[in-house]
C-alpha cells in the first residue's frame, strides 16, 4: 500500500510541474506581447492579463505537489490565455499562419 500512495504523489508533483510550466509559459508569453495589441484584439488590457497569469504562477507555486482547488484555478486561467487571448494576439500581430479556426482554412 506504501508504495501505491509513492506513486501517486510522484504521479502528482509531475502534474503539477507540468501545470506549473504551462502557467509560466503563459506569463512569459503575455509578457513579450505589446500593449496595444491586447486592444486591438478585442480583450482585456495587458496589466489584467499579466495580473491573471501571474496570480496562475503563484497559485501553481503555492499548490505544488498537490492538485487543490488553487491549482485548478491557476491551470484555467492560464487555459484561458493561451486557448483564447493568445491566439487573438497572434492573429492581430500577423503570426496566425493563416490558420482561422474551427471552420476555417487550417
Amino acid at each position: 500500500m506504501n508504495i501505491l500512495g509513492t506513486v501517486q504523489g510522484w504521479i502528482v508533483l509531475a502534474l503539477s510541474i507540468a501545470a506549473l510550466g504551462v502557467e509560466a509559459f503563459a506569463l512569459v508569453d503575455c509578457v513579450r506581447r505589446r500593449p496595444d495589441a491586447f486592444t486591438a484584439a478585442g480583450k482585456r488590457t495587458k496589466n489584467f492579463w499579466l495580473l491573471v497569469t501571474g496570480v496562475a504562477v503563484l497559485l501553481g507555486v503555492v499548490a505544488l505537489g498537490g492538485l487543490g482547488l488553487l491549482a485548478i484555478v491557476g491551470i484555467v486561467a492560464a487555459g484561458v490565455y493561451l486557448a483564447d487571448v493568445k491566439p487573438a494576439l497572434d492573429q492581430v500581430m500577423g503570426r496566425g499562419g493563416g490558420r482561422q479556426g474551427p471552420y476555417g482554412p487550417w
